[in-house]
């Protein structure tokens, strides 16, 4: 008995299902579905019913569409975000570059046209001067403190020599006070051992002007309290020293100190020429030829005594 049972047991789990038992056959339903879907596609294409359900179907999900697509259209987002980083990084390195290539070239166009100014009025004041010039470039300036010197391309080797003037297109610079063979030292005039023979355009009154040491001032010395000078004089060299040619303009007279306490009136000048600016000059190779000195006298007491000597 126990046996029928277990032997009826067995049969009732080795059979399906109730569920694949009832129904039409497998074969029915994909037959069945088959011919729908045709009949679907047929109404669909021919009478496009169908359209506004799938214009709804697509409504509805299109937030899902969305929220699938969002994780890679982050991943795509951010590297193009990167990407353009990357690429602005690179072009603001080219344009930073190019900028100071351009600010470069334009810092040296203006340097090449200031120079070709200062050439041009070099050339002009050549021009109308009847003396030998050469053209110089200041090298570097000296780098003691207490004098105002610089040192030019031309020695020996060029034709300089010391004592000769030095000039640039507004006037006179210095004094040529030692050469070498391809460089010479130049003495300016606002060093203070610099003293320069002037004459006063205004009036022709004749003096001395001194440098101080600084660039920017010039002394007219041992003038009298009541001398006839203005500010706004110009002054020129006078040449009668014989180093400096006449002529050329040395300074303006900027303020005058009559104090009555002093025997000598405090004049102070500013300079005609570019003593520290510009880096090309004129050097004067033509000294002016003096007169050659009359022989001294003797004193009337020796040639009375010759005399008496004689007779």
């Amino acid at each position: 008995m126990a046996t029928a049972r277990a032997g009826g047991h067995s049969r009732m789990e080795d059979q399906p299902p109730p569920f694949f038992e009832r129904g039409p056959s497998s074969l029915a339903r994909f037959t069945f579905f088959a011919l729908l879907s045709i009949g679907l596609l047929f109404a669909d294409a021919r009478l496009r019913y169908l359209e506004h359900i799938r214009e709804a179907v697509s409504v509805a999900l299109y937030p899902l569409e969305r929220a699938a697509r969002a994780p890679g259209a982050a991943l795509v987002r951010l590297g193009t975000f990167f990407t353009a980083q990357s690429t602005l990084i690179e072009e603001n390195e080219a344009l930073r570059l190019k900028t100071l290539e351009l600010a470069s070239k334009a810092t040296r166009m203006e340097a090449l046209a200031a120079e070709s100014n200062q050439l041009r009025k070099l050339l002009s004041a050549s021009e109308r001067s009847d003396l030998r010039l050469q053209l110089g470039e200041i090298v570097y300036a000296k780098r003691d403190p207490f004098t105002r010197k610089v040192v030019v391309d031309r020695g020996s080797q060029h034709g300089a020599s010391a004592g000769q003037a030095v000039i640039d297109e507004f006037g006179l610079v210095g004094q040529v006070t030692r050469v070498l063979p391809l460089a010479s030292e130049v003495t300016l005039i606002t060093d203070k051992n610099q003293a320069v023979p002037i004459q006063n355009l205004r009036n022709g009154a004749r003096s001395v002007l001194f440098g101080v040491g600084r660039d920017d001032i010039l002394e007219l010395r041992f003038m009298p309290v009541n001398a006839d000078i203005k500010v706004g004089d110009t002054l020129v060299t006078s040449g009668i020293d014989g180093v400096y040619p006449a002529g050329f303009p040395v300074a303006t007279v900027s303020a005058i100190d009559r104090s009555a306490t002093n025997a000598f009136a405090r004049i102070e000048c500013v300079p005609s020429a570019g003593v520290n600016r510009g880096s090309l000059v004129l050097l004067v190779l033509e000294k002016r030829r003096l007169p050659e000195k009359l022989p001294e006298e003797e004193p009337v007491t020796k040639s009375v005594r010759s005399k008496k000597k004689g007779s």
